[in-house]
């Protein structure tokens, strides 16, 4: 029976009063209870320490007691409470990415960036001692989440503070004139390829995804006397392109026509050679034929003569042997002479 305060003070034994001590009694579920309501008090204060959520494109470190225990993928999780379960979430297949020179305000339908000039960041010097306003972007990954909590403390300012050293040392390493044409996609090679050897000697669990250069100009104050520079660089390259494209214009035209000219000639030559050639034949046939017949020969040839210069000539004169005179000039136009076989020819 339980016990009553009420009852021992009319039995006149009181709180002091009689030798027999009373006896407490505790309900039977009094500890299931109080279990119950331990329950409920960590639910109330641990509740929203207890549950967790890791996003499709997301991984969960989970550290319990300080030690390392898993690593917690996509989906609805449930961690002790009261700090004894520590969870950190790290975007694992989302590309991050961290700007240089320039701020992104609003990325939507239409890029707004913030008119802040961030000249600590983008004006770098060059391997000629020029200075050159770069702005550039780079784009990475958390690979090893694991690796990211315990070893990379601040692992954005890390990847900022990496690349802008990597970068200012590649830059650094070229003239400005590669710096602004076309050296940059080997800068931005090489320096993708420095960041990530320094993040791997970190052991900081982050993949290097790209390192691009937006936008290279020179710095503002000397812009209008660069463009000038450039502009000449310009004219040169144009003046040389098409002195060059004249070149390989006339060079050809005049092989081929020098060409044309030793063919010309040596066809000319050959021609002359071989009517020497026919030439000397004929004189030496002719020549054979004197030395048998000189008169026959010699009149011949005479005929011969006179048969191909007579038919081009209108008139001529006669000296006549007897009276050592000059006889009237004879019309050969008309037609024969009289007593001749044939046109221009006397008998």
């Amino acid at each position: 029976m339980a016990w009553n305060p009420y009852e021992q003070n009319q039995s006149g034994g009181g709180f002091g009063g009689g030798s027999d001590s009373p006896e407490i009694e505790l309900p039977p579920n009094l500890l299931g209870w109080v279990a119950v309501a331990v329950v409920v008090l960590g639910l109330l204060l641990g509740g929203r320490t207890s549950f967790y959520t890791v996003g499709p494109d997301e991984q969960a470190v989970v550290l319990r007691l300080g030690k390392f225990n898993e690593i917690a993928e996509p989906g609805f999780h449930v961690k002790l409470p009261f700090g004894v379960d520590r969870v950190k979430v790290f975007a694992t297949t989302r590309v991050l990415k961290e700007e240089f020179g320039f701020r992104t305000l609003r990325a939507d339908t239409r890029t707004e960036y913030s008119r802040q000039r961030f000249d600590e960041e983008s004006l770098m010097l060059s391997g000629d001692l020029n200075i050159a306003d770069v702005e550039w972007i780079v784009q990475f990954r958390i690979a090893d989440p694991k690796k990211v909590w315990f070893n990379i403390a601040e692992p954005e300012q890390t990847v900022r503070d990496v690349a802008e050293s990597v970068t200012r040392r590649v830059v650094g390493n070229r003239t400005v004139d590669l710096v602004l044409t076309t050296g940059r996609s080997r800068i931005e090679d090489e320096a993708k390829r420095q960041m990530q050897q320094v993040l791997n000697s970190y052991d900081s669990g982050i993949k290097m995804v790209a390192l691009q250069l937006q936008n290279v100009t020179p710095p503002k104050a000397v812009q209008a006397s660069f463009n000038d520079v450039n502009r000449a660089e310009q004219d040169r390259e144009k003046m040389e392109n098409e002195a060059l494209a004249k070149l390989n214009r006339e060079i050809p035209n005049a092989k081929g026509e020098a060409k044309r000219t030793v063919d010309i000639a040596e066809g000319y030559k050959v021609d002359r050679i071989n009517r020497a050639k026919g030439n000397v034949a004929r004189f030496l046939g002719i020549l054979k034929e004197y030395h048998r017949a000189p008169e026959v020969t010699r009149k011949r040839l005479y005929l011969e003569t006179l048969g191909r210069v007579l038919p081009h000539t209108t008139e001529i004169t006669v000296l006549d042997q007897d009276t050592k005179g000059v006889l009237p000039m004879l019309p050969l136009a008309g037609g024969a002479l009289p007593g001749s076989t044939g046109k221009g020819g006397a008998r």
